[in-house]
């Protein structure tokens, strides 16, 4: 089973239960693959989700991610600093990079300078290339 970091929009965009997206929440909640983050990336995730959707969504959703088994909370010790347009998106990146992860799963264009980067190396998909990817049965 893979490891994967999902970018904040990914993750709001994967719990519409009748949008494009939502074999990416319910991949989640089978267990097909393991979701990493660290505290950081959990309060961004419900910032943003109280805005979007309410707290009382937020909370639930917060909840389960807490509660399953496929996920992976990690510390980080070390900052790479490798996106300099937005330093916001580097929790994602150093996330990705202390789990190992096969890929972040986002939309967002700044991520394509680790590209051009060879250490660490992160891979960055998107959120349709993830679907596939599931869809797939890869995990």
């Amino acid at each position: 089973m893979d490891s994967i970091v999902l970018d904040t929009n990914c993750l709001l965009m994967s719990l519409a239960r009748r949008g494009k997206y939502f074999a990416v929440w319910q991949g989640f909640m089978q267990g097909r693959y393991i979701l990493c983050f660290t505290n950081e990336i959990l309060m961004e995730y419900e910032e943003i989700l109280t805005q979007k959707l309410g707290v009382r969504i937020a909370r639930n959703v917060m909840e389960v991610i807490s509660s399953r088994s496929n996920i992976r909370k990690l510390d980080i010790h070390f900052r790479f600093n490798l996106i300099q347009v937005d330093p916001d998106d580097n929790k994602f990146v150093d996330c990705a990079v202390a789990a190992n992860a096969y890929c972040i799963v986002s939309q967002d264009k700044h991520y394509a300078v680790l590209k051009e980067i060879d250490f660490p190396k992160v891979e960055v998909i998107s959120i349709d290339e993830f679907l596939d990817y599931l869809k797939q049965g890869i995990s």
